[in-house]
């Protein structure tokens, strides 16, 4: 049975078993969001009437006492009869790209570092999105979904381009995208989701920006960076890429060419359980830290593992950043969450 939810206003169908969140971004209605697995806590908001099915979202994200003051996770939560919500905090509604189904074909699937592929998917239909947002993947013979960050730019919107890390027995990295996937395969998915994205060009200022990837957390970056020089050539732009090991860097030669075509952008591996002459060893965080001395001003970017991005947020502060320039997204593969 379908239910209404209203928000700042607006009213909207929820059909039924579907999150508060689908409903309102299938909508147009912007809400907060992040990782859409309860994880986060992102997209937590206030229930002011109406009742709601709270599902799986989890006790360390939303505790039984705030779901006693009428919290819900909106990723999450179900209404069981027409709700109204509101956002909590001081967040303001913000434009926002339609959710909707997508479907395309496999085009490519390419090993470009240890236990990590690129693939290419061509669309039906091209994809409103901005750079760095993510998809929603629905594994072959189920109704489970798995989230990818595009490395693609907003005008890249025909041929996806994704960045998947293994997770050893993960029912979609293991088993389907390193295991059964093959060229002219059929996928289903939605799209777009995520509020770690480039802002719009309008509100681009050009100022400096620093960005931090840990793993296959650099897809994301990918985009960003290119739509940042695209715009503001002349801005200073350097992305750190901390892996383990040399085989896992990849995409060496695309910021080899970015550096040749703008003289701001610098592109900095490290290594954390490796020596290499030709790579910096430790953490990118500590490489941050030793390489500038005052980020005033500057705009950061972080995206791979909880501790990395913990600390990345720190390194940050102690370089006088400004809080509200700071912007994260934590990287965990419901694989790896699933698998733990």
């Amino acid at each position: 049975m379908a239910s209404a939810i209203s928000v700042a206003g607006r009213r909207v169908e929820c059909i039924e078993d579907q999150s508060i969140l689908e409903s309102l971004l299938r909508a147009g209605v912007w809400m907060p969001n992040s990782c859409n697995q309860g994880t986060c806590g992102t997209c937590k908001l206030q229930v002011l009437s109406g009742e709601v099915d709270h599902r799986d979202s989890p006790q360390d994200t939303l505790s039984a006492e705030e779901r006693t003051q009428g919290l819900a996770l909106a990723c999450q939560a179900r209404p069981l009869r027409d709700t109204e919500v509101a956002l909590c905090g001081s967040k303001e509604a913000r434009s926002t790209h339609v959710l909707r189904d997508l479907a395309g074909t496999v085009t490519g699937v390419e090993e470009i570092a240890r236990d990590t592929r690129r693939i290419l998917l061509d669309l039906d239909e091209a994809l409103d999105f901005s750079a760095g947002q993510y998809i929603e993947l629905t594994v072959p013979g189920t109704i489970e979904r798995r989230q990818y960050s595009l490395a693609n730019t907003a005008e890249e919107n025909k041929v996806l381009e994704l960045h998947v890390r293994r997770v050893p027995g993960g029912l979609a990295s293991d088993q389907w995208l390193f295991g059964t996937i093959a060229v002219g395969d059929r996928v289903e998915g939605l799209g777009p989701l995520g509020d770690f994205h480039a802002p719009p060009a309008e509100e681009d200022t050009g100022e400096p920006m620093v960005l931090i990837g840990g793993g296959t957390g650099l897809a994301p970056l990918v985009g960003i960076v290119r739509t940042a020089l695209a715009r503001h050539p002349n801005r200073e732009v350097v992305l750190y890429h901390g892996v383990r090991g040399e085989s896992d860097l990849y995409d060496g030669g695309v910021f080899a060419e970015l550096g040749a075509s703008y003289d701001g952008f610098r592109f900095v591996p490290v290594l954390s359980d490796e020596t290499s002459p030709d790579h910096r060893s430790g953490f990118p965080t500590d490489a941050f830290l030793e390489d500038i001395p005052s980020s005033r001003g500057w705009s950061g970017w972080l995206c791979g593992p909880p501790p990395m991005v913990e600390a990345g947020v720190k390194a940050f502060k102690r370089r006088r950043m400004t809080p509200r320039l700071i912007h994260r997204e934590k990287f965990t593969p419901a694989d790896a969450l699933t698998s733990a």
